[in-house]
């Protein structure tokens, strides 16, 4: 073996001891990705993870907002603590499946569209500034453009979650046999749901759910933005710094647009005709059928989700965008 030879073995097997070769592949694949694709992947997976973590939160949340049977009447704990005798700990995760594969593509296209559309309007409209009203502007734009995008799979996660299937029946020969699932899965709902009234069947509540997504996203990057920008300097990179600012950036931006979360909910479980044409019609029959509460109904559980989720969401983006060496937005 001659020395050219012994060198590049040599500084091969160093580099496999070191993990540098490996690092430095990871680097080079990493760097020779356009922006735009590392900003979907930052944003799927800060998406992904803070869904997961707050999933069993979010299922109840749902089976309050439709008033399932059984469930009306309790509250956060007593409702987990039913769920988890009917259903045990897979019945906190019901409908996660479905919604993780929403939420990847969702927060992948929101964050990446945010990005893009805040980049558009510096360009374009300098009359707006470099401060939070086009944090707002791009945030409005960016939910309503990943909310048509993904709907579908928004309306399985709720058809999946609204459904209760009690186990303890199941070996109980005195009670009646327990009501099978009517959905097993996401393809099961789609199909369903596309043979009641096609594609239109598909993005029933969508309109509540622009409605209450345009605000809703915009306020959540403005307040996010404002407040990191008046964190001092020392502390811009801080984990903590940057959850507390996420779950007030989502608490914020819940209670003013969670009605509309509700209609929506509701309007997405119904089979056949929709009762509710309308998000102004929506609103005022709950009010009228169910009382004001009801348009309320799992604000404080959404509180506790919303806040944990949107903070992990916010950081795990941050920490992702470090990760992929995403360059740093104009200011």
């Amino acid at each position: 073996m001659d020395s050219t030879q012994d060198s590049t073995l040599s500084s091969n097997v160093a580099g496999f001891v070191d993990g540098s070769s490996s690092s430095e592949r990871e680097v080079y694949y990493i760097d020779h990705l356009p922006v735009f694709a590392k900003e979907l992947i930052a944003g799927g997976a800060a998406g992904a993870f803070a869904k997961t973590s707050v999933a069993p939160l979010e299922r109840v949340k749902i089976l309050l907002q439709t008033r399932t049977e059984g469930y009306r009447s309790l509250g956060v704990f007593q409702s987990l603590k039913k769920l988890w005798k009917q259903e045990s700990f897979v019945g906190f995760y019901k409908g996660n499946g479905a919604s993780v594969i929403r939420i990847v593509p969702y927060a992948a296209l929101h964050f990446m569209t945010y990005e893009r559309y805040r980049s558009w309007i510096l360009d374009n409209y300098s009359a707006f500034g470099t401060g939070p009203v086009v944090d707002l502007l791009a945030g409005s734009a960016a939910g309503g453009t990943a909310v048509l995008c993904t709907y579908p799979l928004d309306l399985a996660r709720t058809r999946l979650a609204y459904q209760v299937v009690d186990r303890t029946l199941e070996n109980n020969p005195r009670c009646q046999r327990a009501q099978p699932a009517a959905y097993n899965g996401i393809k099961q709902v789609f199909q369903s749901v596309y043979s009641e009234g096609g594609v239109r069947a598909l993005y029933r509540g969508v309109g509540p759910t622009l409605v209450g997504i345009l605000p809703y996203a915009g306020l959540k990057f403005y307040i996010y933005e404002e407040l990191k920008s008046r964190v001092a300097k020392e502390h811009e990179n801080s984990i903590m710094m940057r959850l507390s600012c996420g779950a007030l950036a989502g608490l914020f931006g819940q209670t003013l647009t969670y009605p509309l979360d509700v209609v929506r909910r509701q309007m997405q479980v119904e089979r056949g005709n929709c009762r509710y044409r309308s998000t102004r019609e929506g609103l005022t029959v709950i009010v009228r059928e169910q009382g004001w509460r009801q348009l309320f109904a799992g604000l404080s559980i959404n509180y506790i989700k919303v806040v944990p989720s949107v903070a992990i969401g916010f950081t795990a983006y941050d920490a992702m965008k470090g990760w992929l060496r995403i360059p740093p937005r104009q200011k």
